[in-house]
């Protein structure tokens, strides 16, 4: 399916409303990541590295089914066009879970958004996925930043190139290698020159 029709199929769906509601956030986990480089690498023990696994393996069942996108609606709608950064690779195409961005959970098996990369003729190709939880929604019940088997979350400050109210996000490069690691923000294995903004 191609992404142009795949996004007149479902709409651009309207989760504005539900993602503006949130309010500012008191922890900042690993850092803003929507200016600047990857941190640097760090060097994993052997349980990080087994952590590390079971989740990219957590995630992969929970989003085998995606690869084909025509599996993602009407529940995932397109959003935010495709996310590049100037230098340090792309976010790609993010379909977007409004009901799960705005319930204030985190669970591997129901990620809020499936990550796919624009292919030439107008496929895409799954990629990963990325948990997002309103910060403001998160903090009223917990203490600390979320993690996920172990990985925290990263924080991104409001305004952002998103237009959404603060919020934590882990990026899962479930499918796709990332040379930077498989839980930074930007690949640069990933690439938004295929992408024809359907809304043109």
């Amino acid at each position: 399916m191609t992404v142009e029709r795949f996004a007149k199929q479902l709409g651009i769906s309207t989760i504005a409303t539900l993602l503006l509601m949130g309010g500012p956030s008191a922890a900042l986990a690993q850092g803003d990541h929507a200016h600047g480089a990857p941190a640097p690498r760090q060097q994993l023990t052997t349980a990080q590295r087994a952590q590390a696994s079971a989740l990219i393996d957590a995630v992969r069942q929970a989003t085998a089914q995606f690869k084909d996108v025509a599996n993602a609606g009407p529940d995932y709608g397109l959003q935010f066009g495709c996310v590049s950064g100037s230098d340090y690779g792309a976010m790609g195409l993010h379909l977007v879970n409004g009901s799960l961005v705005g319930d204030g959970e985190i669970d591997v098996n129901r990620p809020e958004i499936l990550l796919y990369e624009p292919l030439p003729g107008g496929k895409m190709q799954l990629t990963g996925a990325d948990y997002l939880v309103l910060a403001a929604d998160w903090d009223a019940k917990h203490q600390g930043p979320p993690q996920l088997m172990g990985q925290l979350f990263h924080f991104f400050e409001a305004p952002n190139r998103f237009g959404l109210p603060p919020f934590y996000t882990l990026h899962v490069w479930a499918w796709k290698e990332n040379p930077n690691g498989a839980f930074t923000n930007w690949n640069p294995n990933v690439s938004c020159e295929a992408f024809v903004d359907p809304s043109l």
